[in-house]
């Protein structure tokens, strides 16, 4: 994991993913205040969806699009939780990279066990994140151009 710039592509298929781990809510919160600043969720009852398959982008659900505020860019402290099924296969060892750019700057890089996971579960992590500093000039350039802001996420199973 020492690639130092943000991948253009998916790195994986989605028919590659032989554990079915299907991430279904991710909440992020200031650790500080406890307030939540973003939040999402899949629906719970896919029946309630009006599209057919073939209508489904098969990368819908890999990326999450959110703009903060400027604030957000000043915590110091983050709280992040996932929750997601596994199917029918258990997972071992199943480990989170994450890499965070602006522009092709790369700003921070998490790493995350989330340990053994047993066959058709739901599980729930939140992970602290702790924001380095960033220079106040660098801040101004991520608040007038938000979407140059972007992460990649890296999951492992049995290393």
């Amino acid at each position: 994991m020492e690639k130092k710039n943000k991948f253009a592509n998916y790195l994986c298929k989605p028919e590659e993913n032989i554990y079915e781990i299907d991430f279904t809510r991710f909440k992020i919160r200031d650790m500080k205040t406890n307030t939540v600043l973003f939040e999402i969720a899949k629906p719970t009852d896919l029946r309630d969806c009006q599209e057919s398959e073939e209508d489904v982008d098969p990368n819908a659900g890999r990326f999450v699009r959110y703009q903060f505020t400027p604030q957000f860019l000043r915590l110091k402290i983050v709280g992040a939780t996932v929750e997601f099924t596994v199917g029918k296969r258990p997972v071992e060892s199943f480990r989170m990279i994450e890499k965070h750019y602006f522009r092709d700057r790369l700003l921070k890089t998490f790493d995350f066990e989330f340990g053994f996971c047993i066959p058709y579960s739901r599980n729930t992590c939140e992970h602290i994140y702790e924001f380095p500093p960033l220079p106040e000039d660098l801040v101004n350039e991520m608040i007038t151009s938000p979407f140059e802001t972007r992460s990649d996420s890296f999951y492992f199973v049995d290393n």
